[in-house]
């Protein structure tokens, strides 16, 4: 270790932690294999997932988020002496990675479609060679300590093979089925995309009024419908209103005409499902391509019209309008309405549009033939988990968002019309209805065979085009990547199942339930105990974080002004499911901490014992500080500094395993600075420099090195860099700090010490405003007579050198008495607390004639300002015609002012009363 510490800055040596040594720190953590699970050393593993980020993905605050939150418990956890298992990887993010090759081959003018399957698919392994590390590399800079050993690619073989697995056992059990229903299509991409990956946006778009005639009827008999898609009309298969809707009771049961048609019929219908009070009342059914009308015509038992290609054009069932765009198909079919006398008027509507996540086009709701799966079976199992306590949601209000998903589940879609990802294991059989003469298999040549039994030997196979959404292979996520299918594999023995998912609240259902149901049905066991959600991270005025607003900041650009451990402490500080507003002020803030551990750290090591001080540091470590009988033996300050500490061990390690790291993070920060360094470390100067009793110097030695130790181990898991930074400065170091063993909790406190020191600090507290109420010079040493019960007195009497060094009082005239002194006409009186008073004499102080002149010009100054104020008060102009708010505020300062004057008289009468009494 002495080695291992040449290569680490020390506080003897900076004057600040240097932030370019976190990767060399980090590189001798990962090269000493502080990373992997110590299986040695027994206990229930601690193991946790990362949630894998895209391999195209570039670091953001929400990666940052889930890093810290997730690290933080892994070093706990390896610190409490559990084998800590974090495994990390990355997802193959099968419509975002294609479309960024696809972007790379279109700049040298190349077409998806000019090449092979192969030959696209190869290009894109290339680019994940080159660039796909990328992600990782950052995850690292942040502190990750995942064991990189055990690193997955959602590609790898591994778990490839354990997708392929799931779909074969899902369709032996007939919970996967090929069917057309209704999809979220994009037309660009051309595939079918999840609910995740389109965004809503709020747009002016136009609500569009149009006659739709009644067949048999007048010219006056029409109905007049509203919609935002004109271009969808001619996929109408029905027209409906609200049953209760007396204005076309006398319609429903006819015919509807549908405008563009050549007069084709559609039934005009009554359901409760029409909003009387939208547009006219009257709604145009288009199943084809809305997904409310889709359930609609399904319950009904309509058609359904698809009118669009899937390329965005709309088809031959819109007869003239065959092949134009969706948007231009939309100007011509409100052209052609206006012509023909069907368009009654077209208004200004604030839509919610579907946009890709990935591309941003509009998504178009689409029939299409695709592979589902059904999703109710699984879902009342992953109910169950929750309901009977095998799975906790934290935070806790989570759980009915849960439970209503799952409780109103859909199937879900799991094709896509992709080239890169895990190819769906199912063949055609060449010159048959795919959609009846197919084949599941693990592989090709299984398929083969299998075909071969059930349809003949001379029949040819291919496999289905399409890939699995990347969310299928994410759900086997947290079993996969432990060696499952082999159930015999030695990680899926020892670490499954893990312990917490920690993820963003926003993908609960898309990832979370899924992993939650796909583990019960593939393993029979909940595939974690614990569900950790946090909230999403906002700019410093609560908006959220985009290009658009310019207010996005960049994890590594802060790491490099402020440094991981200030970044990480920030962010820990959150609330579970809470969203953050990070501000730079709040970073520079915990920046400071840094610098104020850094400095205590310096401090503590120009104390210590030299390491080749043997005898020296022999009696430290033999110096015991955690029992009851030790503790009694210590001094005031000494005792009171140890209890705090002991207190701060109990309610930290309590909140860390509640995952209250918010709670935690400001406890060691309340402590640490509030505590130990502005007090003890102040106190301790009393020990080291102001006495010549080796004995009382050596227990300060001991204690500071105590308290900081343990104050490191403490706040390690939050801030690891500088933490193991000063760890390693101290001498003798054994082992790493993040392997180090976890303070003990249940030791023993004195309360009788913190409440007689914390009458210290009052006494002092209230010395130190008297100075700087009367302007006394720093440096300058006062007397003082302090007078309190015996009890009192016994304690603070034995501190006296810490007292006279915290309030700077001359120490030959620091006097304790249970009466009354005789200066106490002439003296400053300060109440510290029920049964402690101070007597400050005031000759010490102050020149009381210099000080009389200087008060009567403030007071002057001050009455000025007040009648000021008043007579503005008095000015009906300002009272009435000023707003109310700005008269309150002239009023509370009117208030303010008068009160400060009358102080300001009292301690004028006090010092002219002093000049008396001293005449």
């Amino acid at each position: 270790m002495a080695a291992v510490r040449g290569g680490f800055i020390s506080p003897e040596t900076s004057k600040s932690f240097d932030f370019t040594a976190e990767e060399r720190i980090y590189s001798w953590w990962e090269s000493q294999g502080l990373f992997k699970p110590n299986c040695d050393c027994g206990g229930d593993p601690f193991v946790i997932s990362m949630p894998p980020p895209n391999v195209t993905g570039a670091l953001h605050m929400g990666h940052a988020m889930f890093v810290t939150l997730e690290d933080i418990m892994v070093r706990y956890s390896r610190m409490k002496g559990r084998p800590t298992l974090w495994i990390p990887g990355t997802d193959h993010a099968g419509i975002a990675t294609q479309l960024v090759v696809e972007r790379l081959l279109a700049s040298d003018g190349i077409k998806r479609t000019d090449l092979s399957r192969e030959e696209f698919t190869s290009k894109v392994w290339k680019w994940k060679a080159k660039y796909g590390g990328a992600i990782t590399n950052q995850i690292k800079r942040l502190g990750a300590s995942c064991d990189w050993s055990r690193e997955h690619f959602t590609l790898d073989e591994q778990l490839s093979r354990a997708v392929v697995e799931a779909f074969v056992s899902l369709h032996e059990k007939g919970l996967i089925y090929q069917g057309s229903y209704m999809v979220n299509w994009s037309p660009k991409l051309q595939t079918a995309v999840s609910d995740l990956e389109v965004e809503y946006s709020e747009e002016v778009g136009s609500l569009y009024y149009i006659k739709y005639r009644v067949a048999g009827g007048s010219r006056s008999d029409f109905l007049t419908i509203a919609t935002t898609r004109p271009e969808t009309l001619f996929g109408d298969v029905a027209v409906a209103v609200h049953p209760e809707d007396e204005r076309y009771a006398m319609y429903v049961g006819r015919q509807a005409i549908v405008p563009l048609t050549f007069g084709r019929h559609v039934p005009i219908i009554a359901d409760k499902y029409v909003d009387k009070e939208f547009g006219t009342g009257v709604l145009k059914i288009s199943p084809g391509h809305d997904h409310n009308d889709y359930l609609l015509a399904r319950k009904l038992g309509l058609p359904i019209l698809n009118v669009m290609n899937k390329d965005g054009t709309v088809n031959d069932v819109a007869g003239l309008y065959c092949g134009l765009d969706r948007f231009e198909a939309r100007k011509k079919v409100w052209s052609d309405l206006e012509e023909t006398g069907l368009a009654v008027k077209k208004e200004s509507y604030n839509l919610r549009v579907p946009r890709s996540q990935r591309g941003g086009e509009v998504i178009e709701p689409l029939v299409s033939k695709q592979w589902f799966v059904e999703m109710e079976p699984l879902a009342e199992k992953a109910l169950d988990a929750v309901k009977r306590g095998k799975l906790t949601i934290i935070p806790e209000r989570f759980e009915k968002i849960y439970n209503h998903w799952l409780s109103n589940i859909k199937d879900w879609c799991i094709s896509r019309q992709l080239w890169w990802g895990h190819r769906i294991p199912v063949w055609y059989i060449e010159g048959k209805d795919c959609e009846d003469y197919y084949v599941v298999a693990r592989d090709e040549s299984e398929a083969l065979t299998v075909a071969h039994e059930k349809y003949g030997k001379g029949v040819k196979i291919y496999q289905d085009p399409d890939v699995l959404d990347t969310w299928f292979s994410s759900a086997l996520w947290p079993f996969s990547t432990l060696g499952w299918p082999d159930v015999s594999a030695e990680d899926f023995k020892h670490f499954y199942p893990t312990t917490v998912l920690e993820t963003g609240h926003d993908i609960l259902f898309f990832w979370v339930a899924r992993m939650v149901m796909m583990g019960i049905e593939f393993t029979g066991t909940v595939p974690f105990s614990y569900v950790y959600l946090h909230g999403l991270i906002r700019d410093s005025q609560g908006r959220k974080m985009s290009k658009t607003l310019g207010n996005v900041i960049d994890p590594i650009d802060t790491i490099k002004q402020f440094g991981t451990d200030a970044l990480r402490f920030t962010l820990a500080l959150g609330t579970a499911g809470q969203d953050l507003n990070l501000s730079t002020e709040r970073l520079t803030s915990n920046k400071a901490f840094t610098n104020k551990l850094w400095n205590a750290g310096k401090f503590v090591l120009q104390n210590l014992p030299d390491e080749s001080d043997l005898p020296g540091w022999e009696n430290l470590s033999a110096f015991k500080i955690d029992t009851e009988e030790s503790l009694l033996g210590l001094p005031l300050t000494e005792r009171w500094v140890v209890s705090k500490l002991h207190e701060l061990i109990d309610d930290v390690t309590s909140s860390y395993d509640k995952f209250f790291f918010g709670d935690v993070g400001r406890a060691i920060y309340d402590f640490f600075w509030g505590e130990f360094a502005d007090w003890y470390i102040e106190a301790s100067k009393a020990r080291l420099y102001a006495t010549e009793d080796l004995s009382i110097t050596y227990v300060a030695r001991a204690v500071l090195l105590y308290v900081f130790e343990n104050v490191l181990k403490l706040l390690h898991p939050f801030m690891p860099y500088v933490t193991e930074a000063l760890w390693q400065a101290l001498p003798n170091r054994k082992s790493a700090l993040i392997v180090s063993s976890w303070p003990n909790t249940s030791l023993p406190r004195d309360a009788k010490s913190v409440k007689h020191f914390e009458s210290l600090q009052s006494l002092t507290r209230a010395i130190r405003n008297a100075r700087a109420d009367y302007s006394v010079e720093p440096a300058k040493r006062i007397s003082a007579t302090i007078f309190a019960n015996d009890d009192i007195l016994k304690h603070i009497s034995s501190e006296k050198q810490v007292l006279a060094l915290l309030s700077r009082l001359d120490i030959q005239n620091v006097h304790f008495t249970d009466s009354l002194p005789e200066h106490v006409k002439r003296s400053v009186h300060l109440v510290a607390g029920e049964g402690l008073e101070a007597y400050l004499p005031l000759a010490d102080m102050v020149d009381v004639s210099t000080e009389l002149n200087r008060l009567s010009k403030r007071l002057s100054k001050m009455q000025t300002e007040y009648d000021t104020l008043v007579n503005r008060l008095k000015s009906p102009n300002f009272v009435e015609k000023a707003p109310s708010d700005v008269v309150k505020g002239v009023q509370e300062k009117a208030a303010e002012a008068e009160e400060k004057i009358t102080l300001m008289k009292k301690r004028l009468a006090f010092l002219e009363s002093t000049v008396l009494v001293s005449d």
